[in-house]
């Protein structure tokens, strides 16, 4: 049975392995924006991220071995002329093996950031997710988050 956890240093190794894969997975889907193979973080950004409070890492664990990941970012806009003071969990990064989907690790990790949210009173959580990513739409939307805005483009 997966477990999820707080991520560790010890993990880094296995996180950019997955990182890679995430890229590859908007790479294909858009290759005019990212580069591939590559990662967003190295292992010293890894290092600092972990340790941080505010930037919260959740890894999932099957027969010990880290099969996926969530980085999180505490957001809040205080005092703002238009935006109230919500605190808001964003889903930075979120992503499961490509060899273990299917085995409801994506949920098991969706449903321990959202629990991780409520213990910590944050008033929502938020993502980005790429219109090239039809299958990361149809999850989030299966898991119950809806659209909150949408960005848009014209190439030129």
């Amino acid at each position: 049975m997966p477990t999820v956890r707080k991520a560790t240093t010890k993990d880094i190794p296995r996180i950019l392995e997955l990182l890679v894969q995430v890229d590859m997975v908007h790479h294909n889907g858009r290759p005019d924006i990212f580069k591939g193979p590559a990662t967003k973080y190295d292992s010293a950004e890894l290092k600092e991220i972990i340790a941080c409070d505010h930037t919260p890492v959740f890894v999932c664990e099957d027969n010990n071995t880290v099969v996926g990941h969530a980085f999180c970012i505490h957001k809040q806009v205080l005092n703002d002329s238009v935006l109230t003071d919500i605190k808001t969990l964003y889903i930075d990064d979120i992503c499961v093996d490509e060899n273990c989907r299917g085995k409801q690790i994506g949920k098991s990790l969706y449903d321990y950031v959202i629990n991780y949210a409520k213990e910590n009173d944050y008033y929502n959580v938020t993502l980005n997710v790429w219109s090239c990513n039809p299958g990361a739409m149809k999850f989030y939307q299966a898991m119950g988050m809806v659209p909150q805005k949408v960005g848009m483009e014209v190439i030129l």
